[in-house]
């Protein structure tokens, strides 16, 4: 029997790109043998993420609309013409069995001729909100998995399956203790411990607030786990003391859950899926300047189950600091939060997919 092939699609950002590892990593699990290629868009992150994963990648020539005239803009129809003429060629060529789209607009063109040449197609949609690319797709692929529910006002219900997002592997697999935690991420062991994470980049917002308010946590018998983005490392690694570490990047981000209390956040759709799975405290903070508000619905998703706190960037220099002081001194409401919001995780969610996946293999 001739192996299966699998063409995966999606990128623009992590967020599209790790689901899609995630999915091509229990693929290559449960089919040993399977030929995997990724399709993305040239220039962009996936084209060096992708073979850093071990798997082979082919670029289109494609970008998003921007929101004001621009050249890409006046561009845009000619590199979608060209991109849907390479996904045809690709498909012809390659004779995939399932073409998987994760979201961001290189997926479109792929998985858009895939379904219209009657390959089996499944996207995998992360955002309480889906993005414009997959609402598109909705109504051409045979199978759309979901995060949350609710999502019969965007998608056909017939055609959806709620997996919840793919994690990462060290956070299923890795469940430390949180005094050991701390030991080895070099903090005390008995101080009630903050992680703050705004993404590897970071979060400009969520730094200023960080440093306004650095000192007087810290009185409050608070300690500061504090990872400020590579883009602002010069910028705040001066914080550096006792029981506030500041580093521009964690690299056991399973480490870092596991010696927290409280985890400030921003809300893209798979932190908060990590987070439903450890369990902790969370406030979120939305990041305003994605598109259509994404984040912030899907932190609301959340709070609407009491499973987490959230306060938009215009609500943090009145409203964040009592919030974050009284939910310090609620041991009991810290633990509701982390109960609640422990109860919407999906551990299974990438064997799930995968479980769709082969469905369609055999329909």
């Amino acid at each position: 029997m001739k192996p299966y092939k699998f063409i995966i699609s999606g990128g623009g950002t992590g967020g599209h790109i790790f689901p899609a590892i995630a999915i091509a990593d229990a693929i290559k699990i449960q089919h040993p043998t399977a030929e995997i290629l990724f399709v993305g868009a040239k220039g962009r992150m996936e084209m060096k993420r992708i073979p850093q994963a071990g798997y082979a990648i082919k670029g289109l020539w494609i970008t998003g609309l921007k929101r004001k005239l621009t050249l890409d803009n006046l561009l845009f129809p000619v590199k979608l013409l060209t991109s849907l003429v390479a996904s045809w060629r690709v498909i012809k060529k390659y004779r995939p069995h399932v073409v998987i789209g994760t979201g961001g607009f290189a997926s479109g063109p792929l998985v858009y001729v895939a379904a219209r040449r009657g390959v089996a197609t499944l996207t995998q949609e992360q955002n309480a909100l889906p993005g414009i690319t997959n609402r598109l797709l909705g109504k051409y692929v045979d199978r759309i998995c979901v995060a949350h529910e609710g999502m019969d006002r965007f998608f056909p219900s017939k055609k959806i399956r709620i997996t919840g997002n793919p994690l990462r592997q060290a956070l299923l697999s890795q469940q430390l203790e949180t005094k050991k935690a701390r030991t080895q991420m070099g903090l005390d062991k008995s101080r009630t411990t903050l992680l703050v994470v705004g993404g590897s980049l970071g979060a400009k917002r969520i730094n200023q607030l960080i440093a306004t308010h650095a000192s007087a946590l810290v009185d409050q018998k608070l300690q500061i786990l504090w990872q400020c983005g590579s883009l602002y490392e010069q910028d705040y690694m001066s914080f550096n003391r006792e029981h506030i570490q500041v580093v521009p990047f964690l690299d056991d981000m399973a480490a870092a859950y596991a010696a927290a209390d409280i985890i400030l956040s921003r809300a893209g759709a798979l932190a908060v899926s990590e987070l439903c799975l450890v369990g902790k405290a969370v406030l979120f903070v939305p990041s305003p300047n994605v598109a259509e508000d994404h984040q912030y619905k899907n932190a609301a998703a959340i709070a609407q189950h009491d499973a987490a706190l959230v306060l938009r960037e215009s609500e943090l220099d009145k409203e964040f600091f009592p919030a974050i002081s009284q939910l310090l001194k609620d041991t009991s409401r810290q633990k509701q939060l982390g109960d609640n919001i422990k109860q919407l995780a999906r551990p299974h969610a990438t064997r799930d997919i995968v479980e769709q996946i082969n469905e369609l293999l055999h329909d």
